[in-house]
């Protein structure tokens, strides 16, 4: 999806950096009042008014924010984003409805929308979740419901909210403790202690965080052959799309900016063993039509050429 949006006046594109900067920041309040400005000199930029949707959310002025999106919706109908965010907002509002018609949208719009699809199967296992819960306050002897209902709080966990939660600042986690291991042998080796294992947890979260950085500059590069090269062959996109067609896309949006900057904070990397990472990043992407700030969740394996991305999800 490209986005243009003109050419912006100096002092718009200030209140429009100012309003991000802020937002990242934490500082609601101040951001809503640059956005606002550069709305009012240009009420047509739908990056500003998008921004103010994000604002809105954050500051849990919901209906405001609803209100923000749909417009946007109206506005500019071939946009994805606008309709994920209401759907992450009505879901929360538990109208599951409309969230799942919000989503239907996105994904009409942009089919390759990985988001969108993420969120769908989430709000379809809601729903779902919710008739088994009926059918067994009508009679607590339905074997069936009562399997397909703890299958669904097996797999999704019970959460109330979908994975695309606007922007806001993560907390740090502590590192996790190492598993415990049985009692040594008085000769054991010094590097098979509990010490080594933190050392060589960190030694590849390094490794993990290289990879990631490494994947950004190939990006920042426009680079897709190298871009690519990071993606494990196991890599399975999201929707309808085969491997050479994502190829294909993302190639086409590598190469169609005349400019793409993307930078990467607040990584977080955890373990499933040896060879599996789950990383998690406050991603910004910036090119000369579109500028976006969102957590990207990246699922890794280690393989002969480094660690490579399996599945990747991104959230406004």
């Amino acid at each position: 999806m490209v986005l243009f949006l003109g050419i912006l006046s100096p002092a718009l594109a200030d209140d429009y950096e100012d309003a991000s900067r802020l937002l990242g920041q934490g500082n609601n309040a101040a951001a809503l009042k640059k956005v606002d400005a550069a709305i009012a000199s240009n009420p047509q930029d739908a990056r500003a008014r998008f921004l103010k949707g994000l604002i809105l959310t954050e500051q849990n002025k919901t209906e405001a924010a609803i209100q923000v999106f749909i417009l946007l919706t109206r506005d500019y109908p071939e946009l994805p984003e606008p309709y994920n965010n209401l759907a992450v907002l009505y879901a929360a509002q538990g109208n599951y409805d409309r969230a799942q018609e919000s989503l239907e949208m996105a994904i009409r719009t942009h089919p390759s929308y990985a988001v969108a699809h993420d969120n769908l199967g989430d709000v379809y296992a809601k729903m779902a979740s919710e008739a088994y819960d009926k059918a067994l306050s009508l009679d607590r002897s339905n074997q069936t419901a009562q399997t397909k209902l703890a299958l669904i709080r097996e797999l999704f966990g019970g959460a109330d909210t979908l994975a695309s939660e606007p922007a806001q600042t993560v907390t740090a986690r502590a590192t996790p403790e190492p598993a415990p291991t049985p009692a040594p042998p008085a000769a054991r080796p010094a590097e098979t202690t509990p010490a080594a294992t933190v050392a060589q947890t960190a030694d590849q979260s390094d490794d993990v965080i290289d990879a990631v950085n490494s994947w950004a500059r190939a990006w920042s590069k426009q680079d897709t052959s190298r871009y690519l090269s990071h993606y494990s062959p196991k890599f399975d996109p999201a929707g309808s799309q085969t491997r050479r067609q994502w190829e294909s896309t993302r190639d086409a949006r590598l190469t169609r900016p005349e400019f793409i900057r993307i930078t990467i904070s607040d990584s977080k990397v955890s373990f499933s063993g040896n060879n599996k990472a789950t990383v998690t990043f406050q991603q910004h992407y910036k090119s000369n039509t579109l500028d976006s700030v969102g957590r990207k969740t990246l699922n890794m394996v280690k393989s002969n050429e480094g660690w490579l991305i399996v599945k990747e999800r991104f959230s406004n």
